[in-house]
């Protein structure tokens, strides 16, 4: 291979420089020589200070010659076992010992280049050629022990043994290893940058997931994080803890460098960390990203990290075998059909749905016992955190996974008083939706639609005041409420999304079904908010106005006839009925404020009476006529109040305002008809792996150091526009295709 010699020539440490040692070292490893698991070999590596500064193409070249030979030498395999022990040997130490640091990172670097070569690259549909497993044919060690002194590799294990009677395969050994580390070991001066490359070990080694079509199904193969999901629960609910915690902690990097022996002068950054990051989009980080010119840390990668390897742990979903499956035979290339989909549980994703609050023990309340350990965490620092780190959208899928699937979670978020910690970012999010991806906004829509399913969320937003609204330029907000605000929002997400070309079906309904869910709770809804309510009504009156005009101008065309103008929808029958819809819930909307809360919202009686020509049109209208007889109920009674009054002059704002105020304590309801109240729920679609894993990747893709090779992406359309959205049969079903053509299923239930 060029420069890269197949074996090493062996020598004393004072006869050869460092570099050139590296480079036996590293040629001894893609070479075609074997070397078992017990030579002196792999301490040489794993000890050796490696400096090399290797081109990409030279390391590109070294992973081919690897890829090459390894079918031979199972030296991935062995190095795998190695960093392993390496780890054991770290958890195993009351204090992590300095030399064992640095065989594990070395260890982690080296294996780390190699497999992301190999899982980018693979050929195979199961990954034959990372050849994980030893060849039967070598003697395996009765007992591996390695030197005696101080800080040598001293472990003491019958390898056959081990593999026979703990772990099946040497991908669970070395998985269990990592997650053993991660889970039992705290993060601190000496151990953060381990933490951290393990972490990143994690994502190359899951990311099999990426050559994958977007629908699991029972021929997929992810050797690595398959492993994962097969470890014991106390270990899973340790990994998800820590992973949550580093999260909120938000470590950051040490700044003595010094006290990190590979960033030494004497024993500086070990040779595949450096290969590594000039190698082809690798994902180790080097030391200056991790500290800013002024020598403080500008981030935490371990918390992004962490945030990133729970993410994809969480959304994993294993498709097993079933009977339908082994009746059509194996050599079937029919795709699975949904309906007949089984998924193993995935235990990472139980951990956190079961995760308790550490200051509230719901065992002495309930007096139910959990099976199995459960995960422990401060709600109120996670609460916390998650508000000021909302702008990630990696954070609003965290929310939105702990809100959707920990009932505890919920109810500690529903009964914060502080609620505008949380709400702001995303109503801010919302706001700038044209910055922000499709997904991320949808994620932020249901995350409310979820939260104004409870009464009391609707009725505290009311009572939150803000002193001003900074990010909104449209108008000057002053003391308005949260609900108000949130109404306003809301609104103006629709508005957005109506005047776009192409109009997104899933995304109004999740902002009426929200606004809906708050109607009868609203309590002093602020002018401008009530202004842009009775707006909604218009703009949305204007749209199907239009489209009933389409239709029946199609309609009374004669056969054959059309107009170039016209340029009609494929079915503007159907988006007649879904803008139909759209207008009965607005109505509705007006209904439940004006039944059950109007003495306390004169605002809105004043916005319907400022507009009561938007709804005359719609009087007699079949469709709309029962739900507008309250409307102009009110407006009757209000006007006759009007006339009564006798006015020297015009009437102003204020003068108007006031008899409305006055009448409204005299306002008893008389005439007003009782309509069922609209709920509106969330509830996740029977298949959502289907849009989460292609999503959480997307998002560690797009938001992460970590980068895999476009051409080798299956899981989901690179480059490609966004999505369609349609609306099925029944109205209430909708499947939006998210970011680069990604679907998303969600029933929401009237």
């Amino acid at each position: 291979m060029g420069g890269v010699p197949s074996t090493p020539r062996w020598g004393s440490a004072a006869e050869m420089r460092p570099a050139e040692t590296a480079e036996y070292l590293i040629g001894a490893l893609v070479g075609e020589k074997s070397y078992p698991l017990a030579s002196d070999y792999w301490q040489k590596l794993l000890e050796s200070p490696l400096h090399l500064r290797w081109p990409s193409h030279r390391v590109l070249q070294a992973s081919q010659l690897f890829a090459q030979n390894n079918c031979k030498t199972r030296h991935l395999a062995k190095i795998l076992v190695h960093l392993a022990w390496c780890l054991q040997e770290c958890v195993s130490a009351s204090g992590v010992p300095s030399a064992a640091l640095v065989r594990a990172l070395n260890a982690l670097y080296i294996s780390s280049v190699f497999l992301k070569y190999f899982i980018e690259n693979a050929k195979s549909d199961h990954f034959e050629e990372l050849h994980l497993s030893l060849d039967e044919n070598e003697a395996k060690p009765t007992s591996f022990s390695k030197g005696g002194g101080p800080g040598r590799f001293q472990v003491k294990i019958v390898y056959g043994i081990l593999l026979a009677e703990n772990y099946q395969t040497i991908e669970q050994l070395v998985m269990h290893s990592v997650l053993s580390f991660l889970g039992k070991v705290d993060v601190s001066t000496n151990t953060y940058l381990l933490h951290h490359e393990l972490l990143n070990f994690m994502l190359i080694a899951m990311s099999t997931q990426l050559l994958s079509g977007p629908s699991p199904g029972p021929d997929d193969s992810h050797p690595f994080i398959d492993a994962m999901m097969v470890q014991e629960s106390s270990l899973v609910s340790l990994v998800v803890s820590k992973l949550l915690l580093n999260y909120i902690r938000r470590p950051n990097f040490p700044i003595d460098s010094s006290s990190y022996s590979i960033f030494s002068e004497v024993n500086q950054t070990g040779v595949l960390q450096r290969v590594g990051s000039a190698a082809a989009n690798f994902v180790l980080l080097p030391f200056n990203l991790f500290v800013g010119s002024s020598g403080e840390a500008t981030r935490s990668p371990l918390a992004e990290n962490s945030l990133n390897v729970l993410l994809i742990l969480i959304h994993y979903r294993k498709c097993i075998e079933t009977d339908y499956v082994k009746d059509r035979g194996d050599h079937s290339s029919e795709p699975l059909p949904k309906e007949d989909a089984c998924f193993s549980e995935n235990p990472y994703c139980k951990a956190l749905e079961n995760a308790q609050d550490i200051e509230f023990d719901r065992l002495d309340v309930e007096g139910n016992v959990q099976n199995g350990p459960l995960v422990r965490l401060p709600f109120a620092s996670l609460f916390d955190t998650l508000g000021l780190y909302l702008a990630d959208e990696r954070s609003i899928l965290l929310l939105y996974s702990m809100v959707q699937g920990n009932s505890a979670f919920l109810e500690y978020v529903l009964v914060r008083t502080d609620l505008d910690t949380l709400l702001m970012p995303m109503l801010e999010t919302l706001y700038n939706a044209s910055r922000r991806t499709s997904n991320q906004i949808y994620m932020v829509l249901i995350i409310l639609l979820i939260l104004s399913q409870d009464s009391s969320f609707n009725a505290s937003i009311h009572k939150l005041m803000l002193p001003n609204v900074p990010w909104y330029q449209e108008r000057l907000l002053h003391q308005t409420s949260l609900g108000s605000l949130m109404v306003i929002i809301l609104i103006r997400t629709v508005k957005y999304n109506l005047s776009k070309l192409r109009q997104d079906v899933y995304l109004h309904t999740n902002c009426l079904a929200t606004l809906a869910n708050m109607a009868p709770h609203v309590h002093r809804l602020s002018a401008y908010a009530s202004q842009r309510l009775v707006s909604l009504f218009d703009m949305l009156a204007r749209k199907y106005n239009k489209l009933a005009e389409m239709s029946n101008n199609k309609m009374h065309m004669p056969n054959g006839e059309s107009r170039e103008e016209d340029n009609l929808p494929e079915d503007t029958t159907a988006e007649l009925h879904i803008y139909t819809d759209f207008l009965r819930i607005v109505l509705e909307i007006l209904n439940a404020i004006l039944t059950y809360t109007l003495p306390r919202n004169p605002e809105v009686v004043y916005a319907i009476m400022h507009r009561q020509e938007v709804f005359q049109p719609f009087r007699n209208h079949p469709r709309f006529n029962e739900l507008l007889e309250n409307i102009f109920t009110v407006l009757d009674f209000f006007n006759s109040r009007m006339d009564a009054q006798k006015m020297d002059g015009e009437w102003s704002v204020e003068k108007v305002l006031q008899v409305i105020v006055i009448n409204c304590r005299s306002w008893r309801g008389e005439g007003m008809k009782m309509f069922t109240q609209l709920r509106f729920t969330y509830e996740q679609e029977s298949h959502p792996e289907e849009f989460f894993i292609p999503y959480v990747w997307q998002l560690v893709l797009s938001c992460s150091s970590f980068s895999f090779n476009p051409n080798s992406i299956n899981l989901f359309p690179v480059d490609l526009p966004l999505e369609d959205s349609f609306v099925g049969e029944d109205g209430q079903k909708l499947q939006s295709g998210g970011l680069n053509g990604l679907e998303q299923q969600v029933d929401v239930l009237v």
